[in-house]
């Protein structure tokens, strides 16, 4: 596997290239079990892709993990992060504020900060509601307290450089390209290693699993298609050993991204069908389709997770209506889609 000989999941520090180690650290009541943190060794100081969570089992786990390869926290001079989801983010705020190492992030995730450390999470519960899903809204507001306002705030301290776009960064004698690649959120970034045939992935480009999409503080307006761009991108690039933040090291995005393209077609026509089949909204549609690689019922889902499940089947919807499959309308304030007309026998 060239990440170790266990499963990925397997606690430590394992070479996937000269001076390049993966760390994979545990997440907390998480069907995605850990997160991968890659460690890049340079004369400046460690630079890490991604932090993990802020818990104290990842956080000694880290600890122990870098120890092993002869460094320690005070070493780590840059988190690079993909995205600004917690387990990304927040254990790099964390270690800041003790040793000082600058966080770059980037900038198209304004928008989700400034929604998230605003706090209300008014805008969020609004595009839940225009799903059709009320009964998520109502289980969802109690998150929404002054107490977990003030709380995001804190995790979610602004980092120390915005990443402007594509942007090559200097790691000691190694050059990463940062790559935008909007679509499970709308400012994750993907970084680069040509010289190296290195792709660190993040979350969009996954070995096993599709990223979630759809489904974030500040909403973007057609998410699935700017995910669907962002996989032809990586096709345009050389292809690559693929270091992606869940599941093993892979050898080939290529490979990866074709078949990711082929699952959200096969999604879309899916999607399409329970809408010509009656269903109207983005949570009639969800329920009725199934979930996971095992093919869940909807009803089987935790509640987020069928908030996932709701704000992705909106974003396949939003593309069908993009591409003339479907039309949409407003109605009592919920997105409604029907088939276009004189087109139902398709």
């Amino acid at each position: 596997m060239g990440a170790g000989t266990g499963p990925w999941t397997e606690p430590g520090a394992f070479p996937v290239a000269p001076g390049v180690h993966r760390i994979p650290l545990p997440l907390p009541n998480d069907g995605l079990h850990a997160v991968n943190v890659y460690a890049v060794e340079s004369a400046g100081g460690l630079v890490l892709i991604d932090s993990g969570w802020a818990l104290q089992e990842a956080r000694d786990l880290l600890e122990s993990s870098l120890g092993s390869i002869g460094f320690g926290f005070e070493d780590i001079s840059r988190f690079l992060i993909t995205h600004m989801h917690r387990d990304h983010y927040t254990l790099a705020v964390e270690l800041r504020r003790l040793f000082g190492a600058r966080i770059a992030l980037g900038v198209g995730e304004q928008p989700n900060f400034d929604a998230v450390r605003a706090g209300s999470g008014d805008a969020q519960l609004a595009e839940i509601a225009r799903w059709g899903a009320t009964d998520l809204v109502e289980k969802l507001r109690g998150l929404y307290t002054r107490d977990n306002a003030d709380q995001a705030r804190a995790t979610y301290e602004l980092p120390d450089d915005w990443i402007p776009g594509s942007q090559d960064i200097e790691v000691g004698d190694r050059t990463l390209r940062a790559v935008p690649t909007p679509g499970h959120t709308r400012g994750h970034v993907v970084f680069a290693d040509p010289a190296a045939s290195l792709l660190f992935s993040g979350d969009h480009v996954l070995p096993h699993i599709t990223p979630s999409i759809g489904f974030e503080p500040a909403r973007a307006e057609l998410p699935l298609g700017a995910y669907l761009d962002s996989l032809r991108l990586m096709r345009t690039l050389p292809d690559m050993r693929l270091l992606p933040a869940h599941g093993p090291v892979t050898d080939s995005v290529h490979t990866r991204v074709d078949e990711l393209l082929l699952h959200h077609e096969e999604r879309l026509a899916a999607t399409e069908a329970v809408v010509r089949e009656g269903a109207a909204t983005a949570f009639e549609a969800a329920s009725r389709l199934t979930w996971t690689r095992r093919g869940r019922a909807f009803d089987e889902l935790d509640t987020f997770n069928r908030t996932l499940a709701v704000g992705e089947t909106a974003a396949h919807l939003d593309v069908l209506v993009v591409r003339g499959e479907l039309k949409s309308s407003i109605v009592d304030g919920v997105v409604e889609y029907v088939p276009l007309p004189g087109d139902q026998n398709r």
